[in-house]
């Protein structure tokens, strides 16, 4: 999560749906005005911590809109322009197979393919570890409060991410910067090429709220990605 009270504005962010790098982008607007010498004083203190956040004194990288929701005014919530990527589930498990086998490969261990990935987390009885892999989290959550309504101004998509982020940048009023390719993949296919019509269903029964809420399907190749 990024907010920035100089702009007025509060970037929710779900892991790898671009957020390294529209946070990289943004960085230089997080700081201004008098609070910034108490914010980043709590910020070190925190970096200081083990494990981090022990002392609850910023948001966590990776938390949902409701945790600003419950902590922040609730003037100051309002008033924020509060916007988030998502991103296709099935193209999500893909882009995370292939982030695990580069960065964690002890992880998949006895994992010889990607369906026997999907099996693992989402059709096996051996306990998975959420920790290693945040795309088995369902993104809706980060977007809506606890009675599931949506608590964000803007719901941008992965697949038009330079688009979304220019729409952003104008919405917040500042010039758009460049968006840095950090952590880009570029070892994989089309993530359409890596289903067969059964780990197509695994994952859409895993998924079911996100699809219902964010309106994503699963095209066959070749066509547009919602």
């Amino acid at each position: 999560m990024l907010i920035s009270y100089r702009k007025n504005f509060l970037f929710v962010h779900i892991a790898k749906t671009g957020g390294t790098s529209i946070r990289a982008a943004l960085r230089p607007y997080r700081w201004g005005g008098w609070y910034s010498a108490p914010l980043w004083v709590a910020s070190q203190i925190n970096q200081m911590t083990r494990p981090r956040h022990k002392l609850g004194l910023k948001f966590p990288r990776h938390a949902k809109a409701i945790a600003a929701k419950e902590m922040l005014p609730e003037t100051v919530y309002r008033d924020l322009f509060k916007f988030v990527m998502v991103r296709n589930p099935w193209d999500l498990q893909v882009s995370s197979y292939h982030h695990i086998q580069r960065e964690k490969p002890e992880v998949l261990q006895g994992v010889s393919s990607f369906g026997d990935f999907l099996r693992l987390k989402f059709d096996s009885d051996r306990p998975y570890d959420y920790m290693l892999d945040t795309s088995a989290e369902l993104q809706h959550e980060y977007v809506v409060d606890l009675q599931g309504r949506v608590i964000v101004d803007f719901i941008g998509r992965y697949e038009r991410l330079e688009e979304d982020f220019t729409a952003i940048c104008r919405r917040i009023g500042i010039p758009t910067p460049a968006l840095p390719h950090l952590r880009k993949a570029r070892e994989r296919d089309d993530y359409r090429r890596y289903y067969n019509d059964d780990l197509a269903e695994l994952v859409a029964r895993h998924y079911h709220r996100d699809l219902e809420t964010l309106g994503y399907r699963f095209d066959p190749p070749g066509s547009e990605t919602s």
